[in-house]
């Protein structure tokens, strides 16, 4: 059952091929067998059954929704109600959430069945999963590497088939980057396009859930049921969600294809390099056209982000004081010892370092100079994919500069860290959406193939995706030991 995609999965449960508590049951197995892989935080074994009985139920009754009955998991940035959502942090360690977000309240009305949590870097600040207050996720490909970060348990988990599905959220690649680390399909959507209510804020103005999945084809189905105007956040947009599975299929005869030279210059692996070119050619083969152009403002992405990023980090953390909700150090001897400790005691150090970075662009007499100015070089970064959509209906390029690394390889050096997400961050910073979908291998790690588009047109990124898909055989492959 669990080599099955969503769409099979969704018709074997129609034909009464199996039940939903029996796959599900299925599931919850298999994360138990490879528990060691770290990928969960929470394991919702009572409530899935649960779900999955109302969800047999409802199938043998009505016509339904495709994702009824269908296991999936969440990512622990997502309030569950009933449910610890931690963030991956000590700070939320016992925070049981009374209400849902909205991408759960949205699961569950289409039936699906939630596994559990997943693990995450510690409030998504990370490119590894190594700052999980639960311990660093492993990479099922190699498990002496990591996943990918912040959405590395949800990556992990897809690629070593433990569920059909997860969420992820994406601030400057943490759904994509770890897709490509994973080897599987990971589609970060227009910022606007999915509602971050309930979603636990680390940049407000970057921050986009999505679908991670094993095809474009499950992308769509999970992408349809977390689309949608929602009252409840001011950043929702109020714009009609087409059928993503209705064009899957279109010709590709005739698309402009951009490769930004920026993508393809000094620091890009060579065998990560010749991956990404054997996949454009593919692309080819299919009658696209392929044109050189240039994003010349990419360069300063990342000094951009860390600094929007952590300045507004700073204030969303802010509201984590010991006093309201989340974990207190014991005895404080004042009101000033209670929020020190607490904050000192309770978040990790990559947290506290984007804290303090955030305080002092924000600080007077540096806003100025930092903060605004960053947020004046972020327009021209979005007005270089806006020249760039004149010429050229998507782009492509690697998603990452190396493929997986090793565990504790990179902790040392934030700043060779935060360099694995050169080519994700500048898509958060217009608000683009980008998909990473599995081209090949490079030192026998998986590749992802980044294709970027302009705004809200994600049917057409998940039919490029599709077709490619059609061609290729990527993303069917499972990690040894994990078939």
């Amino acid at each position: 059952m669990h080599n099955k995609t969503i769409t099979e999965l969704s018709k074997a449960l129609r034909e009464r091929e199996f039940s939903s508590v029996e796959l599900t049951q299925s599931y919850l197995d298999r994360i138990k067998k490879h528990n060691a892989l770290n990928s969960f935080i929470t394991i919702n074994e009572e409530m899935a059954l649960e779900g999955a009985k109302v969800a047999d139920t409802i199938l043998a009754n009505t016509n339904t929704n495709l994702l009824t009955g269908i296991p999936i998991a969440q990512k622990d940035i997502f309030c569950t109600q009933g449910v610890k959502t931690s963030c991956g942090s000590k700070m939320l360690d016992n925070f049981i959430s009374p209400y849902n977000a909205t991408v759960v309240e949205n699961f569950n009305n289409a039936g699906a069945v939630m596994l559990g949590k997943l693990n995450m870097d510690e409030f998504a600040m990370g490119s590894s999963n190594e700052t999980s207050f639960y311990g660093s996720v492993q990479n099922p490909w190699n498990t002496n590497c990591v996943p990918g970060g912040s959405s590395g348990g949800s990556a992990s988990a897809v690629a070593a088939r433990l569920t059909p599905a997860a969420t992820g959220t994406d601030t400057g690649g943490s759904i994509r980057q770890p897709a490509s680390f994973c080897g599987i399909t990971g589609l970060k959507p227009t910022y606007g396009r999915v509602s971050r209510y309930g979603m636990i804020a680390f940049a407000s103005s970057l921050d986009q859930a999505g679908p991670m999945t094993r095809s474009a084809e499950d992308a769509a189905l999970l992408l349809q049921t977390m689309s949608g105007f929602d009252t409840k956040d001011s950043t929702s947009l109020d714009i009609p969600v087409p059928s993503y599975s209705a064009s899957l299929n279109n010709n590709l005869e005739g698309l402009k294809i951009g490769l930004p030279k920026e993508f393809f210059s000094e620091g890009l692996n060579n065998d990560v390099a010749q991956t990404i070119e054997s996949a454009i050619n593919e692309y080819r083969k299919m009658g696209a056209e392929i044109k050189e152009v240039s994003l010349p403002h990419m360069k300063l992405s990342i000094p951009v982000y860390y600094i929007i990023a952590p300045a507004e980090c700073s204030a969303n953390l802010s509201r984590f004081d010991g006093v309201r909700f989340g974990y207190r150090c014991s005895e404080p001897k004042d009101l000033n010892d209670l929020y020190i400790r607490s904050r000192g005691e309770a978040f990790g150090d990559e947290v506290k370092r984007r804290i303090l970075m955030g305080t002092y662009a924000l600080s007077a007499g540096y806003y100025d100079a930092y903060y605004i100015k960053a947020q004046k070089v972020r327009r021209l970064i979005s007005e270089d994919f806006k020249q760039a959509f004149a010429e050229v209906d998507v782009l492509m390029g690697p998603v990452s500069p190396s493929p997986t690394f090793g565990l504790g390889e990179k902790t040392a050096d934030p700043i060779e860290m935060y360099l694995a997400d050169i080519y994700t961050i500048a898509v958060n910073l217009a608000g683009l959406p980008a998909i990473s979908i599995p081209a090949g291998f490079a030192d026998e790690k998986p590749v992802g193939l980044q294709i970027i588009s302009n705004y809200f047109t994600e049917s057409h990124l998940l039919n490029i995706a599709h077709k490619f898909q059609q061609t290729t055989h990527w993303h069917q492959l499972s990690p040894k030991g994990f078939e």
